[in-house]
């Protein structure tokens, strides 16, 4: 150890993440306390690390921070992130900032002061190439002063900003890759009733917990976007057709409008949903490169035929994942009956599953269900027959906290079937999940 150079020992100090970890590793001797000061790059402050943090009074922490903070030099990466219980003064804050500003290529800060600090007017115009910012109030962004030359990811949790600021935001961020909006409250302005984010860089977008009318999204580049408990009127992507990743999860939306930007779709995912399949197959249909596809939870309102359009038109598929939900005599997600009186095989073959196109690339299939019954074991064995290259099946469960004798009956035919199945299908890797 006494051989290693202080450069590196810099770095191992830096792997080590933790505040208290990092001091109490650079008081092993002068070597490694010379390393902590000049040549360690990454700090990080969270108050979940130490209880100790919990037990100081925000005026101490500051003190504890500023000292830490002080003793090195060139940091790179800097993360200080504390309980919304705590309220820092604006002063030492801002310190901190601007000592660091010239050599930061990465920043996480959620920290609620008083009163607020611009951190974007603090690091504007310098090296800052992440940004991570929580519980923060942004406002009077000014493109002509602000400038974040080389930032390419931008994340932003319970922050307060525009409709305005926010699309100026990224008009001063030019090589803006990767955008993250999590529950933030955006407010919108008679003259900007809608929200537009415009990047010619931007390729991988995730949204949360937003609630607008509006939203037009136009990212020439953008590779992937992710959708998650948000509600729109209306949603407009517009691009030059790279989107290769589209996940949807538990989102409301009257209509969504993709355009031309859904040929070179790879992978989609869409869970606790509700569509008209019409619709949703418009929104997909260009998608000839597709290789992945989970429907998960989702309601097709229309009752409309499904898998079979799925194998005829999606012939590079290679993944598909289906769960399949009982309610009310209703069969959701695209393989619906309005009536159980039917024999259980009438229904399976008539909704979805006519015994003609193969999947014949799937070799993963994931198979899932919220309320077991007969019809999941004819649904399993219909959909294992039609893909004749499987190499691996996936069955996720749910069960009752306490059983029925009814549900003991059924999960005992359905482990028959399904050790029946596995016989015929050897080669099949089987893996079952049940909560």
């Amino acid at each position: 150890m006494e051989d290693l150079p202080v450069e590196v020992i810099g770095k191992i100090l830096s792997k080590l993440g933790a505040v208290r970890d990092v001091v109490l590793a650079s008081a092993t001797c002068r070597k490694w306390l010379e390393a902590w000061r000049n040549h360690m790059h990454s700090l990080s402050f969270n108050s979940n690390d130490w209880p100790v943090y919990h037990d100081r009074l925000p005026g101490r922490l500051e003190i504890i921070i500023t000292q830490i903070i002080f003793q090195t030099l060139g940091l790179r990466c800097l993360s200080i992130v504390m309980d919304d219980d705590d309220e820092f003064s604006a002063a030492p804050v801002i310190a901190w900032l601007l000592y660091t500003r010239n050599s930061l290529s990465e920043l996480c800060y959620n920290i609620r002061t008083t009163p607020n600090v611009n951190v974007l007017e603090r690091c504007g115009r310098h090296k800052l190439e992440i940004l991570t910012l929580a519980h923060n109030f942004i406002a009077g962004v000014e493109p002509s002063y602000m400038k974040f030359p080389q930032l390419r990811s931008l994340s932003l949790s319970y922050v307060s900003i525009s409709a305005l600021d926010l699309s100026l935001l990224l008009v001063v961020c030019p090589k803006l890759e990767v955008l993250r909006l999590v529950n933030n409250d955006i407010s919108i302005s008679d003259a900007h009733s809608s929200l537009e984010l415009v990047s010619s860089s931007l390729k991988d977008v995730y949204i949360e917990d937003m609630r607008m009318d509006k939203v037009m999204l136009m990212a020439d580049n953008i590779e992937k976007l992710h959708l998650k408990d948000s509600t729109f009127e209306w949603f407009l992507l517009v691009g030059k057709g790279g989107l290769r990743i589209l996940e949807i999860d538990d989102v409301c939306a009257f209509h969504f409008d993709f355009g031309e930007n859904t040929e070179n779709l790879e992978v989609v995912d869409v869970s606790n949903f509700t569509i008209l399949w019409a619709e949703f197959y418009r929104m997909i249909s260009r998608a000839q490169n597709l290789r992945k596809l989970r429907l998960w939870c989702v309601e097709f309102e229309d009752e409309v035929v499904a898998l079979e359009t799925i194998a005829i038109c999606f012939l590079r598929l290679r993944y598909l994942s289906l769960s399949y939900d009982l309610r009310d005599t209703m069969l959701h997600y695209g393989f619906q009956a309005r009536s159980l009186s039917y024999d259980l095989r009438d229904i399976v073959l008539h909704y979805g599953f006519p015994r003609q196109s193969p999947l014949k690339n799937v070799v993963v299939l994931e198979l899932g269900w919220t309320k077991i019954n007969d019809l999941f074991i004819e649904w399993l064995s219909m959909l294992v027959e039609r893909c004749p290259r499987l190499e691996k099946l996936i069955i996720y469960g749910a069960l009752s906290r306490v059983v029925a004798h009814e549900e003991c009956n059924v999960l005992a035919r359905f482990t028959s079937s399904v050790v029946e199945l596995m016989r015929i299908y050897s080669h099949v890797d089987v893996v079952f999940s049940f909560d």
